[in-house]
């Protein structure tokens, strides 16, 4: 016979995380909630907790990326609480980041940060006001979406929090992009990056689409990053001008940088720390001319394209059809009309 459960006495939130090894992840779950689990098998766990009210299932198995999750975390009633599970985890040799007295998310804050075995980023925190500003702690937007890829599309995804492959699992020419958030922020040899980087040329498509996300320095950045929040995953801070160097140097064509704003990110002894968002496109060997044309529509009088070809202002050029495609996305098509079946002017 079945046993009787007792309806439950409060609400409680619940949540499951993928995990690449059980008994890691419970073992600092078991700190981080102050608790024992309640149920721990060899292919599942679950935490059950009343402070905070929350049910953890853990799950062991394989995955490529935590997709739109940016992190995870819960409010103390106070300071004293907050310092309570931050020694809990410091005695234990569980590193933090903390904040004192900081503005985010409208509100005024004392937080601090903990990475779980696999990345998860967790922002334990006390309330001290609400603010009518933003204040300094970042964006809110989590991963941006991926722009110009359709459900059916086949991509790739690699983190910082995770090793780089000798080799991306994919066939030649059969991904349709590839998309590295924050790799170029991992302390790693500058031939294992660059060696990915021609990993994700071999694997795409012509005409596929290579993406970056990460943080970039204005001058060359030598001392070891220690940022606060999210940005404490950072290992390592390349100069702004670097990944578009090694896309290039990789055979990319196209590049535009989707973000690196005129508002830092963070000032660290007088380096500017920027947040880079770059595409680069993968070319084809496409020659076929016979009936695409492109018109640039300026402001200047003339662009030239990473194959050195020429486009001046209200002229129409002949280029293959995929150099046609890409220019009816954005932003090209901002300064770009696309025409078919016409004859040159």
């Amino acid at each position: 016979m079945p046993a009787t459960l007792a309806p439950p006495t409060t609400r409680k939130f619940h949540f499951g995380l993928t995990v690449s090894d059980l008994d890691r992840s419970v073992d600092f779950y078991r700190i981080l909630l102050g608790a024992e689990p309640a149920k721990h098998y060899a292919d599942y766990a679950k935490f059950s907790v009343e402070d905070p009210p929350v049910v953890l299932a853990l799950h062991p198995g394989k995955f490529a990326t935590s997709g739109a999750l940016n992190h995870v975390g819960f409010r103390l009633e106070n300071s004293e609480a907050l310092v309570r599970v931050q020694e809990r985890l410091e005695l234990q040799g569980i590193r933090t980041q903390r904040e004192e007295g900081v503005e985010c998310c409208y509100a005024l804050q004392t937080k601090f940060w903990v990475p779980d075995p696999d990345g998860n980023l967790w922002e334990v925190y006390t309330l001290h006001e609400d603010l009518d500003h933003s204040g300094f702690g970042g964006d809110g937007q989590g991963m941006p979406p991926k722009p110009g890829v359709s459900a059916a599309a086949v991509t790739w995804d690699h983190m910082l929090i995770h090793p780089i492959p000798s080799r991306i699992p994919h066939e030649d020419g059969t991904v349709d992009e590839v998309r590295l958030e924050g790799t170029f922020n991992m302390s790693v040899p500058a031939e294992t990056r660059q060696a990915l980087v021609a990993e994700a040329f071999r694997v795409l498509r012509p005409g596929g689409r290579i993406w970056i996300h990460g943080l970039v320095a204005d001058r060359p950045f030598t001392d070891k990053p220690n940022l606060p929040g999210p940005a404490a995953m950072v290992q390592w801070i390349p100069v702004e001008t670097l990944p578009a160097e090694e896309l290039a140097q990789a055979g990319f064509i196209g590049l535009n940088y989707d973000k690196l704003g005129d508002i830092h990110c963070f000032r660290v002894n007088g380096t500017e720390l920027r947040q880079l968002q770059l595409a680069g496109f993968k070319p084809t060997t496409s020659a076929d001319e016979q009936d695409h044309y492109v018109l640039y529509r300026g402001p200047l009088e003339q662009v030239t394209d990473d194959r050195q070809r020429i486009y001046r202002r209200g002229v129409r050029v002949p280029v293959d059809a995929a150099t046609w495609s890409l220019f009816r996305q954005s932003p090209y098509d901002e300064h770009f009309t696309c025409f078919r079946c016409a004859t040159s002017r």
